[in-house]
């Protein structure tokens, strides 16, 4: 059977040295393994291990010495800019990230989430997630990277330290995902998961700790959302969106987003506040501060 397309997304993406490469790849043109290195100080065998994952998946071609993004690697402009509002809004680390402008206008600040389909901004509030139970096991079976904590890069302005709580292993995304889908109760979780008691509480604790869940006092059992998790929900719409790009050929993904005012499966894309204007990667740049 072929791997869940979301499984292979969060095993890919989810991880904070590949979301540097990527980062840089894009904000300041990084191209050869030096540059790489340089920035982020990770050991050899670990940054050429994440660059030919990225091989692998299509997102980067190798071309001699160099390493370029392909159109599937360009495509993931909008999962990054998320991670970036997310980052820009929830973090300590706000004051060390590039500013995000559109070019045209000059609007400087985070995008709107829009539905491509009908144009309308959307909020987790506007939508109903579809889950299928039995393909959402396929997300946590199977090759999983391990979720213990691990040392924070060097050399690099800005981390994923924090947003990595969230996505970075299939199970703590899973749980997220679930939550951003309406999932509440310890028991539902495992339900839908197919988790042990142990590793379920373990990654709710880390959630809760990191402040993306919280426990509401009149019902221990429950686990909700905080703001700063819902605030998520774009990183999770785009890597859902990417997901079924990268494996067109895939079984259903498990996690499908509906957007309520026009009844459609959810395409994000982005809209400039400033302006009003859908949003392609040429429109945009990054500032540095």
């Amino acid at each position: 059977m072929l791997s869940n397309s979301v499984a292979a997304t969060f095993d890919l993406l989810g991880d904070r040295l590949t979301l540097t490469i990527l980062r840089l790849a894009f904000v300041e043109h990084a191209r050869r393994f030096s540059q790489w290195s340089d920035r982020t100080g990770a050991p050899p065998a670990v940054l050429t291990a994440r660059l030919a994952a990225l091989v692998d998946a299509g997102v980067l071609v190798r071309d001699r010495a160099e390493y370029r993004l392909t159109p599937l690697g360009l495509d993931t402009w909008e999962i990054l800019v998320c991670v970036w509002s997310w980052q820009r809004e929830w973090t300590p680390e706000w004051a060390l990230l590039p500013e995000f402008v559109h070019t045209e206008c000059g609007h400087r600040g985070p995008p709107v989430l829009m539905c491509r389909g009908c144009g309308r901004t959307v909020t987790p509030h506007d939508t109903d997630v579809e889950l299928d139970r039995d393909a959402l096991w396929h997300i946590t079976s199977g090759r999983r990277r391990s979720a213990a904590r691990t040392a924070p890069l060097a050399r690099v302005d800005a981390r994923f330290d924090e947003i990595m709580e969230a996505i970075g292993d299939r199970w703590s995304a899973a749980v997220t995902g679930l939550a951003l889908a309406g999932v509440r109760r310890f028991s539902e979780f495992r339900v839908a998961l197919h988790m042990s008691p142990t590793t379920l509480t373990e990654r709710l604790t880390r959630l809760v700790e990191a402040g993306i869940l919280h426990r509401p006092e009149t019902d221990a059992r429950e686990y909700r959302l905080t703001p700063r998790g819902r605030a998520l929900f774009g990183v999770f719409a785009f890597l859902l969106a990417w997901s079924d790009q990268a494996h067109p050929q895939n079984p259903e993904p498990g996690l499908r987003i509906h957007h309520r005012e026009c009844g459609a499966v959810l395409l994000p894309a982005l809209r400039c506040r400033g302006c009003e204007v859908v949003l392609g990667r040429t429109d945009v740049r990054f500032e540095r501060p």
